[in-house]
């Protein structure tokens, strides 16, 4: 069992791997065989309902793959169409003008479900991103709410801006007196040299970029940033940036806060 568990993660992880090269593959030889199963009907099956049969799969190949797998899809199961299952038989040549309508639109439709296809798997993969955000938040008030140890709070709080932000490193120092660098501000905007940095097309200022870490007005310290170098950073994710830096100054001066009083009370 041991045995065959790990083949079978072994050929998930391949199949991984290879999706792209799969699903390519799989887009050019599917509308092939469909076509081939239809042609035993072609006398007494209706264009229109073997057009209908292609446009299924091809809105198959577009969801499973990506854009140029349903484009090829598309392409693929006009020609096998023209070619199988439209008079004269076995040629690239249509004699009737319906029939050359009908493989028009498989392309036209085709295509149209492709990019339908697309801009859900943007949509989704969005979505996907914000619900990650909102779970480093959570984490991260969690840590701070349950009065963790102050170390665990600004390694989790780098940790999730690094993620957030597609980072090389992200460090936390209590001191903001040291080596100015460009700042992401309170609303997510990057100022640099007193400009404004256009973030969201060139990425994060190199070689360090920092965030204030601001509670109450006062700054407690600051995380400092090694960017991934020409990746663009979108104004959402910088202002998560942002809100994961509010926790970790929330827990530095709640720590703080804290010690003062141990040492008020041991004075008296």
């Amino acid at each position: 069992m041991d045995a065959l568990g790990r083949a079978l993660a072994t050929s998930t992880a391949a199949l991984k791997r290879h999706r792209s090269l799969v699903v390519g593959l799989s887009s050019l030889v599917l509308p092939l065989l469909l076509a081939i199963v239809l042609v035993p009907f072609r006398s007494n099956f209706a264009s229109s309902a073997a057009a209908l049969c292609f446009l299924a799969l091809i809105a198959g190949v577009a969801i499973l793959g990506n854009r140029r797998s349903g484009v090829l899809a598309s392409v693929s199961s006009a020609i096998w169409f023209d070619f199988f299952l439209t008079q004269p038989y076995e040629k690239l040549a249509i004699s009737h003008r319906p029939d050359l309508e009908t493989t028009i639109c498989i392309v036209i439709v085709g295509l149209l479900v492709n990019e339908l296809a697309s801009a859900s798997r943007r949509h989704n993969a969005r979505a996907s991103k914000e619900s990650d955000y909102l779970s480093y938040v959570h984490e991260l008030s969690v840590l701070v709410c349950s009065a963790s140890p102050i170390d665990r709070v600004l390694e989790s709080a780098c940790m999730s801006i690094q993620e957030v932000l597609h980072l090389r490193q992200c460090v936390f120092e209590r001191s903001t007196s040291g080596h100015p660098f460009a700042r992401i501000l309170s609303n997510g905007a990057v100022a640099h040299v007193g400009l404004a940095w256009p973030t969201k097309d060139i990425g994060l200022p190199s070689p360090n970029t920092e965030i204030l870490a601001q509670w109450q007005g006062h700054a407690v310290g600051r995380f400092v940033l090694t960017p991934t170098t020409g990746e663009p950073v979108s104004l959402e994710r910088r202002i998560v940036a942002v809100t994961l830096a509010t926790l970790g100054a929330c827990a530095v001066a709640s720590d703080a806060q804290m010690g003062t009083k141990e040492r008020t009370n041991s004075d008296t």
